[in-house]
């Protein structure tokens, strides 16, 4: 695997309120970033000027929209996603398989335009499922969603680092599995992940990309702790 590879797999979540300070980390990491996440707090406040410019200068950019709504609604927003240059757009699995195929569809117009399906919520436990009637544990639900998200045609899921390996074993290589919520020993402290883990941890039990936000991004030198991930990586691929 190549240094390019490894770079475009860690995705840095631009999780700001203003263009300004999420262009400032996106200066700072320069080259070293290849990949870009770009939330709904950044696209509220923003608008997605800032995102078409990372798509235009090459990067690739994850709109983490979590759509659900009606399959013609989903639709239309996955293909302005497409317009923008995003590579990537999550979708919610709960929302079910009409919704999840219509966003593949939508998706086909474009062809670097990959569908991902979020599974469970990285910030939710047990708990929360079953107050909202959902009688599972977080990683069966996560499998459950995953397995339909792939018979709709998505191009893998969002699941927490702790489900990787079994989504992994069911999905089998071809499936993006993308896993929010990674830490890093001593970062800045992020208590929205009910399941983290180290990004080496989630690779290896199989995610194909991990989401690296504060921890990297409110670091008093971001690309110094970016190259550290990319070689922690590197290292656990030879």
């Amino acid at each position: 695997m190549t240094a390019m590879d490894l770079s475009r797999r860690v995705i840095v979540a631009l999780d700001f309120d203003t263009a300004e300070a999420a262009a400032a980390v996106v200066e700072r990491l320069g080259e070293a970033a290849r990949s870009y996440k770009v939330g709904l707090e950044l696209l509220t406040a923003a608008g997605p000027a800032l995102a078409a410019g990372l798509a235009d200068a090459g990067k690739d950019v994850f709109f983490d929209l979590k759509l659900f709504e009606i399959p013609s609604s989903v639709a239309a927003a996955v293909r302005a996603a497409g317009r923008h240059g995003a590579t990537m757009v999550s979708v919610h699995a709960t929302a079910g398989a009409r919704i999840l195929e219509a966003a593949v569809r939508a998706a086909a117009e474009f062809p670097r335009l990959r569908i991902v399906a979020l599974t469970v919520v990285t910030s939710l436990t047990a708990a929360d499922l079953a107050e909202v009637g959902v009688g599972a544990t977080t990683g069966e639900q996560s499998a459950r969603l995953a397995l339909l998200a792939r018979r709709a045609g998505c191009h893998g899921v969002v699941a927490a680092p702790h489900e990787a390996a079994a989504l992994r074993r069911l999905l089998g290589p071809g499936q993006l599995i993308v896993t929010p919520g990674v830490t890093l020993p001593g970062g800045p402290g992020d208590t929205d992940h009910a399941r983290p883990a180290h990004p080496v941890a989630a690779v290896r039990a199989g995610a194909s990309h991990v989401v690296i936000g504060r921890a990297l991004t409110r670091t008093p030198d971001p690309a110094a702790v970016l190259a550290g991930i990319i070689g922690d990586l590197r290292a656990a691929s030879e």
